[in-house]
Parts: structure tokens; sequence; C-alpha cells
């Protein structure tokens, strides 16, 4: 399994430097797994403060892609909401759902890891969210 590790302090300035590499990584096909990033990326920001360390995982290709975001705090939890339409944030999570086979969080004693699965191709079909202690 070829896998992609990065450890960075979450900005919206790396947000373009963790898409180049998830390109680089997966190739042409790579745009829904650079959207997850990005949105995962964004939610640690808005929600754990510029600064924070992270590290970003992408493993798997043939069957699926795993997009993995690690952080320090294992109590702030990412929960899925519907903005309504004038609202300018609030989509994230909504967004990796409908990208994903299926997404969820695993807690560890120190971090959570809020993970993404995309199949080949990226298909669109029954998607499950999964919550789970680490």
């Amino acid at each position: 399994m070829n896998e992609l590790t990065i450890r960075l302090l979450a900005t919206a300035q790396a947000a373009p430097v963790l898409r180049h590499a998830v390109r680089e990584h997966l190739g042409p096909a790579s745009g829904d797994a650079e959207l997850c990033v990005t949105e995962l990326l964004a939610n640690v920001v808005r929600h754990l403060g510029e600064g924070t360390p992270v590290t970003l995982r992408i493993s798997g290709r043939a069957t699926r892609t795993r997009v993995e975001l690690t952080d320090p705090d294992p109590r702030a939890w990412p929960v899925r909401r519907e903005a309504a339409g004038s609202e300018e944030s609030g989509r994230g999570l909504a967004l990796v759902d409908a990208l994903a086979a299926r997404w969820g969080v695993t807690r560890g004693a120190r971090t959570k890891t809020v993970w993404c699965e995309l199949d080949p191709g990226h298909s669109r079909h029954r998607r499950v969210a999964v919550i789970t202690d680490g």
C-alpha cells in the first residue's frame, strides 16, 4: 500500500500545499480527495485554531482511497450539519459526506482522526458515517 504522510500546522495557507501533495500522490483523478482534505483542514483551523499540529495520511489507491486528518484534541468532535442557504460556512462535513463512500471519526487518548474513504473514480453511492472510540 502506497501511503502519503504529512505533518504540518493547520493554517489557511497550508490548504494549497496539501492539495498539491494529494494531486502529486494520487494523480489527475484526485479532485474529490483534494476537496475532502481542504474541508477537514478548514474544520481544524475553525474549531481548534490556526497553528494546530495535524497529520494528513492518504493511503490506498486501487480499491479505495482513505484520507485521514489527525489533530490533538479528542474532545472537539466534528458534527455534520445543514447550513442555511445564506450561511457562508457549515458545509464542510456535508461535502465530505456527499463525496465519500463512508467517513467517520476515531478518537484516541490524546488525538482524534477524521477520515473518509473514496471509491475508485470516487463513485457516489450510499454513504455511512462511522464513529468509534479508539
